[in-house]
């Protein structure tokens, strides 16, 4: 029986063969036993296209793969399945088990590869190099912050990794460091100095339109709460004889406008925290200048928030960010020495900073912070300066000559 030949008198393999046009194909069986064909227009790694064709993987390098998948029985590396199709398979296990804002960013992930020649691809053709270089593309191309890419992948990497523990996929071609890839161009946000914090509430203090922010301004930096759980708080959480506030829930406003209540960022948000005599005295002014509206507004059954809008809702984070933004705006306009950025969160970080150069005990400060991991209220929200090493070192250097 002679053995079958492709156009160059190469002796081709069982499953192998070559149509009219010279292009190369490949019969097998996948793991289900269902029939397929792959197709290329070159036999060996070595080959060169004809004219005009793309220069492709060829026939044989395909054959291993193909082979290798059907020993292991892998199913998916010929499935159609794209990589939009396979996170909407992904995603649709965490419907129920995720908060509002994080399917606000699955959607804007599902909107990205909608959009992207990358989200049609077939799953089991996507390499290494090709997840590398979208995600460069996404920043160098299409100027994508840090962040934003780091969500991406974020989605990507699991969903991808589900389709190799159900034995879709040899590998996860997500599975690399992001900063390896992309520069980390995104903005540490940093805690303001004392003086600047002084500087700051002073201002609000003096100033005719924003004084009436200045007590809701100080609690957020003297107790280091989310923006969130603050905008939640009812005159219900707080005691101001115990001088104590109760966080275990946070409020939040959806895209369409919808209000919710929830569980604190983590586990540990729940907490009961002692507040000092200043910042009891700032609850007291919030709640007796409260006006009282016509109907009490009630969000999954809490009522009393401190602050309302125009509209007698409950005002939400971006109320307060808003205001922010306006104040730093107003004071630069004004003085010569700017003041740099000051967002809700920043007054979490400086409050965070303070106590922790305070010399405060890591874990209270864990604690008042609503941190799950230490690691955290460590490294991200300490922040040091020359300066700050500086009376440091001072400190130390007078209490060894003290007991020398």
């Amino acid at each position: 029986m002679s053995k079958r030949k492709d156009n160059k008198k190469r002796v081709l393999r069982k499953g192998e063969g070559q149509r009219p046009d010279g292009r190369y194909y490949f019969k097998y069986k996948d793991a289900k036993g269902d029939i397929h064909f792959v197709y290329s227009w070159k036999l060996e790694p070595h080959d060169v296209p004809p004219t005009g064709k793309k220069n492709e993987e060829s026939l044989r390098e395909m054959e291993k793969k193909i082979i290798r998948n059907v020993e292991d029985g892998i199913l998916g590396y010929d499935s159609k399945l794209t990589v939009l199709q396979l996170v909407e398979r992904y995603l649709q296990q965490k419907e129920g088990m995720v908060r509002h804002n994080t399917l606000a960013g699955y959607k804007f992930v599902t909107n990205i590869l909608k959009k992207e020649a990358f989200g049609n691809m077939p799953i089991g053709h996507v390499k290494l190099s090709d997840a590398r270089r979208w995600l460069i593309k996404l920043q160098k191309k299409d100027g994508r912050g840090y962040s934003s890419i780091h969500s991406i992948r974020g989605v990507l990497r699991p969903a991808f990794q589900m389709a190799v523990e159900d034995d879709m996929l040899n590998k996860n071609p997500f599975q690399f460091e992001l900063a390896s890839v992309v520069v980390n161009d995104s903005v540490t946000r940093k805690a303001i100095s004392r003086a600047e914090q002084r500087k700051f509430l002073d201002f609000v203090a003096n100033d005719r339109h924003f004084s009436r922010y200045y007590d809701g301004i100080y609690i957020l930096f003297y107790t280091g709460l989310r923006i969130s759980e603050f905008v939640g708080l009812t005159i219900n959480d707080i005691d101001l004889k115990g001088k104590k506030i109760t966080v275990d829930h946070q409020l939040q406003r959806k895209r369409d406008m919808e209000y919710i209540i929830e569980e604190p960022k983590t586990v540990a948000g729940s907490r009961t925290i002692p507040i000092t005599d200043d910042v009891c005295a700032a609850f007291k002014r919030i709640i007796m200048n409260r006006k009282k509206p016509k109907v009490e507004p009630m969000i999954d059954g809490k009522v009393g928030f401190l602050y309302l809008d125009k509209n007698g809702m409950p005002m939400v984070a971006l109320h307060w960010e808003k205001y922010f933004q306006h104040i730093c705006q107003k004071y630069n306009s004004i003085y010569k020495v700017q003041i740099p950025k000051v967002t809700p969160h920043v007054c979490r970080h400086t409050y965070c900073s303070n106590m922790a150069h305070a010399g405060m005990n890591p874990k209270t400060l864990q604690f008042l912070m609503g941190h799950s991991d230490i690691s955290v209220t460590l490294n991200t929200y300490t922040h040091t300066s020359f300066e700050l090493a500086e009376q440091e070192l001072k400190k130390m250097n007078n209490e060894v000559v003290k007991y020398t």
